[in-house]
């Protein structure tokens, strides 16, 4: 047996096989063998590469590094000192280089055609503006104007500015307070879409001018009043003396009387104008002085429209107004005022009204009549329950309220409903348009109102986490009715057989003879008589002046339009109408994301906790 040789081999390097297992064990312990001889035998080079192997192929000793506490070798080291380098080359050199040197910010993407639209549509505002008009206005071809008005009567300070309701001079109270609380409402659901866009403040201005007006129009300081102003201007059909309808004049040039209308009873008007007054109360709850204001004027007309006394509709036999705008009824204005107020007051006598079944019943809201499902000036009854339905999926408040907000959300979702093509509620034209007005003349102004309803409804769902509902036994979903009101806008913008945008300036095939006394009649320094300006009414050439963002009246049921200045039924523009197109826009814009402001519109709602139901009556055998 062979003794080990902790070098890897055996002692026996002579090959002396015969040895002893003693002979061998006393050659390993003799001690003689651990000390050098001083005459021992040499071996011989061959021998010695043998044993020792050549110099070239001793394997070299690896060299450490102390570094304290750990001890490593010094190739590893020198590796890992030259992977540190490679690391800092390939990646913190490129990101020390790419946040030092200066770049420019990435271009936003650009904005979608809602949006594009919705700067226009605001500026049909500017250019209607009445009296003195500020610096920054922004329409070159507009100037002062009708700075007479209400001079002849007992209005303190006057009827000076608020709005030209068409492509006429004169000032309609009703339609004007219904645009003032279409563009406050689209504005409470949607301040961050308008900041986005930034055309929150020019919003806010365009509204203030309106209602600094209406609080004209009426003794805003009283609690309580015997007459509103209803309209300023105006002329009698059939008329052929001076007036706004027979003249073809610019505001700027007028030198005709402009009658003054007062109304000792309306509480259509009223109960409109107390919207209009409440709804911007809560768009202004930051300026609370001016907020305030706007709350004490809407209650004092609501009292006025609620008078047992004054219910004839503020149109009744007035030949200045009932050609024009007159009302079919008051009690759908009651509930659209009461809800306003209740949201701007927190009062809850005017949910108690809002909610009340004799109310509903007045208002035919559960008739299920289709045109009572059309929102318009004259019929705010979709909107009102729309606006109701907000308060019960978001706030909940139930009983005593719960059974009429329930019914009011059922009906909310039919007239959703009768919008989608699916059900045959309304007819439609070949090139997609809905007809909300039986297919008579002007009929995007209900169709723009119609866009905004049906995608507020889908805001209000998604808010609340719903995905759709139901039209009978079919389930809808909430996308559907979404395309129903892109549908509508995109026709409005000029998806539609002409391929025409119906939005002046929008587009590149636009209406070009926009039936505006403004705007077709040149900034030229010239004043032109009331009969002089026909020239300018029936010329063929284009209106010199853009009205941008104006909505034309728009097609007719063949989905054919004429762009003619004289026929006011396709292209007149109305303020009306441009409300309902401004908040359809901006409800459908994706600047500032799909959302709506669930709370701002409840600030000043106290907590509603249901009340207890009264017990049942006692039981009798």
């Amino acid at each position: 047996m062979h003794a080990r040789n902790h070098w890897g081999g055996s002692f026996e390097i002579n090959g002396e096989s015969s040895a002893t297992e003693d002979d061998q064990r006393s050659r390993e312990w003799d001690p003689a063998a651990l000390h050098p001889q001083p005459h021992h035998h040499e071996l011989d080079e061959t021998q010695q590469s043998w044993l020792l192997g050549s110099h070239d192929q001793r394997p070299k000793k690896d060299k450490y590094v102390d570094l304290g506490c750990v001890v490593c070798s010094r190739k590893a080291l020198k590796w890992t000192g030259w992977a540190f380098v490679a690391a800092f080359f390939l990646i913190a050199l490129p990101v020390i280089i790419v946040k030092t040197v200066p770049r420019h910010k990435p271009r936003p993407p650009p904005p979608d055609n809602y949006t594009v639209a919705l700067h226009k549509a605001l500026l049909f505002f500017n250019a209607q503006k009445s009296g003195i008009l500020p610096k920054n206005n922004g329409i070159p071809w507009r100037g002062n104007s009708g700075l007479q008005d209400g001079n002849t009567t007992d209005v303190k300070g006057g009827l000076v500015g608020g709005y030209y309701d068409a492509g006429d001079n004169t000032k309609f109270h009703f339609p004007m307070a219904f645009a003032m609380t279409m563009l406050s409402w689209s504005v409470i659901e949607y301040n961050h879409k308008y900041q986005a866009v930034g055309e929150y403040n020019h919003a806010r201005d365009l509204i203030k001018w309106g209602t600094d007006y209406l609080l004209l129009t009426f003794n805003s300081s009283a609690t309580k009043i015997d007459k509103i102003c209803s309209q300023v201007g105006g002329s009698q059909n059939g008329s052929t003396t001076p007036d706004d309808h027979y003249c073809w004049t610019r505001p700027e040039d007028m030198d005709y009387a402009r009658p003054v209308q007062f109304a000792n009873s309306g509480p259509d008007l009223a109960g409109e104008m107390a919207a209009a007054l409440a709804s911007a109360s809560i768009v202004f709850r930051d300026n609370p002085s001016y907020s305030k204001k706007l709350v004490k004027g809407a209650q004092t007309l609501f009292a006025f429209a609620r008078d047992f006394g004054r219910r004839t509709p503020y149109c009744r036999g007035n030949p200045y107004i009932e050609p024009y705008y007159n009302s079919t009824g008051y009690f759908d204005e009651y509930m659209w005022g009461a809800a306003w107020l209740f949201y701007a007051t927190g009062n809850q006598t005017y949910i108690s009204l809002a909610t009340n079944p004799g109310l509903s019943k007045n208002a035919k809201a559960f008739y299920m009549i289709p045109d009572l499902s059309v929102l318009s000036w004259d019929n705010k009854l979709p909107a009102a329950m729309l606006l109701l339905t907000r308060l019960r999926i978001l706030l909940n408040p139930g009983y005593p309220y719960e059974d009429m907000l329930s019914m009011y959300q059922n009906v909310t979702g039919l007239t959703m409903c009768s919008y989608l093509r699916e059900f045959r509620v309304f007819n439609w034209t070949k090139g997609g348009m809905i007809q909300l007005n039986h297919g008579k003349a002007q009929p995007l102004q209900y169709v723009a109102n119609a866009a905004f309803l049906a995608s507020l409804y889908v805001d209000y769902m998604n808010a609340t986490g719903v995905p759709g509902w139901y039209c009978g036994p079919n389930f809808v979903s909430s996308d559907t009715l979404r395309k129903f009101a892109t549908s509508q806008m995109n026709y409005i913008l000029g998806a539609n057989p002409l391929n025409m945008s119906y939005v002046v300036g929008f587009g590149a095939k636009y209406p070009k003879h926009a039936h505006h006394r403004g705007a077709s009649i040149p900034h030229d320094k010239t004043k032109y008589s009331c009969t002089g300006g026909w020239k300018w009414r029936d010329t063929r050439n284009s209106n010199p002046n853009t009205i941008t963002g104006a909505m034309v009246a728009g097609p007719d049921r063949f989905d054919q339009f004429k762009d003619v200045r004289g026929n006011y039924s396709y292209t007149e523009p109305t303020m009306a109408g441009n409300a309902g197109l401004v908040a359809a826009l901006v409800s459908l814009t994706e600047s500032g994301g799909r959302s709506i402001d669930k709370n701002s519109i409840f600030s000043a709602v106290p907590p509603l906790y249901p009340v207890t139901p009264p017990p049942p009556p006692p039981w009798k055998p």
